[in-house]
């Protein structure tokens, strides 16, 4: 009896190790997101999506931190808006997006706010704070987002200016700074310009609001709106002067 039950106390620890070596290869590291799925330039394709979507080649250097944190803090400005259900997951709902300048790119306005109205709510009053969190959202990630951006733009013009002082300058290593900066000032066009978008879906989603269920709280999300418009009418960031096509921050 003793050896039987040795025999299957050994099974059943040989299952649990199969199990747990199992779940660590599905999931990574016990339950931790795979280094294939998030890594240090996860975010590294937006520059090569701009660049390529308008025909100029992507920059082969690495990127610096302030490069780096400019891509992370783009992705969320630059992803459709939209209400976020309690259940969305952040690598399920994760996807490089096409630029603004890819032909068949179509901006539909109407998205967020046909969403917001036709997924469950307990009363119309959660539907205008859930526009307001939105927008209040935005207005928090631009804050953040611009100052990086200024810092890498302004470092930008420095690089462009020290080109023609640098020794032995390889024509490799200027077709690659060139196309960093080129880079760099695409992806804060691409972010102006969503902003702009933004403030499209969020007006048109107000006025459905206010169609479906008048409410006080309108005047709020309006001022609300309104201020993100403005951050990203009045906010420029001059970019530096190198090749390639003038690009609209309009939608």
């Amino acid at each position: 009896m003793t050896r039987s039950l040795s025999r299957t106390q050994a099974t059943a620890l040989s299952l649990l190790c199969l199990a747990i070596g199992l779940g660590g290869c599905s999931g990574g590291d016990f339950g931790r997101a795979r280094p294939d799925v998030r890594s240090d330039d996860m975010h590294r394709w937006i520059g090569v999506e701009a660049t390529g979507s308008v025909g100029l080649p992507a920059s082969q250097f690495q990127l610096t931190d302030n490069e780096r944190q400019l891509r992370d803090l783009a992705y969320p400005l630059i992803e459709p808006p939209h209400s976020r259900p309690a259940k969305r997951t952040v690598v399920g709902d994760y996807k490089p997006m096409p630029s603004p300048w890819r032909e068949k790119v179509v901006f539909d306005r109407t998205a967020y706010g046909k969403l917001l109205l036709d997924e469950p709510h307990r009363s119309h009053a959660s539907r205008y704070a859930q526009l307001m969190d939105d927008v209040r959202n935005d207005l928090t990630r631009f804050d953040s987002f611009f100052p990086v951006a200024d810092r890498v733009i302004s470092l930008d013009r420095k690089r462009h200016a020290s080109l023609k002082y640098i020794s032995e300058l390889s024509p490799a290593e200027r077709t690659d700074a060139t196309a960093r900066m080129e880079e760099n000032a695409l992806i804060v066009q691409w972010v102006q310009q969503c902003l702009h978008q933004r403030v499209s879906s969020y007006r048109w989603a107000l006025e459905r609001l206010v169609v479906h269920a008048p409410d006080g709280a309108a005047a709020d999300a309006d001022r609300l709106i309104k201020q993100l418009a403005a951050q990203a009418s009045n906010v420029v960031i001059a970019t530096p002067p190198v090749p390639g096509r003038v690009l609209s921050t309009r939608g």
